[in-house]
């Protein structure tokens, strides 16, 4: 078998994004355009990556900066052929190329596979069969079915635009065709640029053999040229992926709404409510149950667990038979060990909470370590940042703080303690004690007033 090389053509501005932004780099399921290509591409195993980069080219290469990508700069747009043409001295000989188009998000490696297994020899395309054809290259058969040309749209005759059998610009062929074919292209046609597809018209001259493969899968072939196709596309793989989760016995409340922008690995038996959003790497595992309206990022959620509307989650590991939210917030570098309880409007940051803790009401626990048993009161604060520096509450384990207290940090509460409602924390609280601290006196002045608005 020779080697695969793979071109990925992606030098196009995309000037009806009306964006700054290459349109390679827009974003379908939190994943660049051109990243999808790159992940098909590498599902092939090939010998060599070459990516055909134009506008935005810096910002392109930035992005996949530690993939093994030979980039080639097409300085000029004039056609797909002279994009191939820029790839030329990176070819290997005696390899097999594949096209690919840096547009098409969702092209499958199970038609770019068919394409290469034909290819040894011949010059295979992928096809597709569209009711409204207008725009595309047909594909041109003999009476026997055997293709003989591509003839662009513009090109076309009206009989040639009445062929739904379009191209699709993705194809395969073996170098040592290519390289000749490439040397043959003239950009004599109403484009004035050099077509790649002339190529099929050249491989017919020489008596090779040109195969279209077609596709049933429209979507998978469908490039992206403008907004309206990006949000097209979002949905069709946004649908897509809740399909494959329900098949692996995921239970979705309403397919339709939910939103994944990255990877979602899931164990048995979980459950997801309407209108979450996953982002990143996210982990359930088995019986988990996510309540509606909750965004979760980078997350490691154990066994059991069950978060509740409205809870926003980033970079947080989780254990088992914990309760989440609802209104919580769990902040980067936040661990939560088995049978933790945060509660509504709870925030963490930075903050290791050992088994059987809780934390339920209106609290901000930042910078903390907290140890097992530990109930922490409605309104507790961890005081962490001194205006330019942030110290660490300690809170070991089997402790009580009453409602309303502030824990000036650095500081440590002492296993067994107990924080009298409406303290203010500021030096370590003995272990086993009651600790508290209360003005003597309260007081009320008569003759206050209260300021009142000065009117400009």
């Amino acid at each position: 078998m020779p080697n695969l090389n793979i071109v990925i053509l992606a030098a196009g501005k995309g000037t009806r994004m009306h964006s700054d932004l290459a349109k390679v780099l827009h974003e379908i399921g939190g994943q660049s355009i051109l990243g999808h290509v790159l992940a098909c591409a590498k599902a092939l195993k090939p010998s060599k990556i070459i990516v055909v980069y134009g506008y935005g080219g810096e910002a392109v290469k930035a992005q996949f900066a530690n993939e093994p990508i030979v980039w080639v700069n097409q300085a000029e747009q004039l056609g797909t052929g002279h994009a191939v043409q820029q790839a030329l001295p990176h070819l290997e000989k005696n390899a097999t190329t594949l096209i690919l188009l840096g547009d098409v998000p969702l092209v499958a490696s199970s038609d770019c596979q068919k394409l290469i297994d034909l290819a040894t020899d011949k010059l295979a395309i992928l096809s597709f069969n569209k009711t409204d054809p207008s725009g595309y290259g047909r594909i041109v058969r003999d009476g026997n079915g055997q293709v003989n040309a591509i003839v662009e749209h513009k090109d076309a005759s009206e009989q040639q635009r009445k062929i739904i059998e379009v191209n699709t610009g993705m194809m395969a062929m073996p170098n040592n065709k290519l390289v000749q074919w490439l040397a043959q292209l003239s950009n004599n046609n109403a484009q004035g640029e050099y077509y790649l597809t002339d190529i099929v018209a050249f491989a017919v001259q020489q008596g090779v053999a040109v195969v279209a493969e077609i596709t049933a899968d429209e979507w998978s072939v469908t490039g992206i040229n403008a907004k309206t196709d990006l949000a097209q596309i979002e949905r069709i793989y946004q649908q897509r992926y809740a399909q494959r989760l329900l098949q692996q016995g995921v239970t979705l409340k309403d397919s339709a709404r939910i939103d994944i922008r990255g990877e979602l690995v899931c164990g048995r038996d979980v459950q997801i409510d309407v209108n979450c959003l996953f982002e990143g790497k996210v982990q359930l595992g088995d019986k988990v149950k996510i309540a509606p309206n909750c965004v979760i990022k980078n997350a490691n959620i154990a066994a059991g667990t069950q978060i509740a509307a409205f809870s926003h989650i980033d970079d947080t590991q989780i254990g088992q038979n914990a309760r989440i939210g609802p209104f919580a917030r769990l902040r980067p570098g936040t661990t939560l060990a088995d049978d933790t309880h945060v509660g509504n409007f709870v925030e963490l940051k930075n903050a290791q909470v050992d088994s059987a803790s809780k934390i339920n009401h209106l609290s901000y626990v930042g910078d903390a370590t907290v140890g097992k048993h530990v109930n922490v009161g409605a309104g507790t604060i961890t005081c962490n940042y001194d205006g330019a520096n942030k110290f660490r509450t300690v809170i070991e384990d089997d402790v009580f703080i009453g409602s309303d207290t502030q824990l000036v940090a650095p500081v440590t509460l002492g296993k067994g303690a107990t924080i009298a409602a409406g303290s203010t924390i500021t030096k370590d609280a003995p272990a086993g004690q009651l600790t508290f601290c209360r003005a003597k006196d309260q007081k009320s002045i008569a003759a206050w007033k209260r300021p009142l608005k000065v009117k400009k």
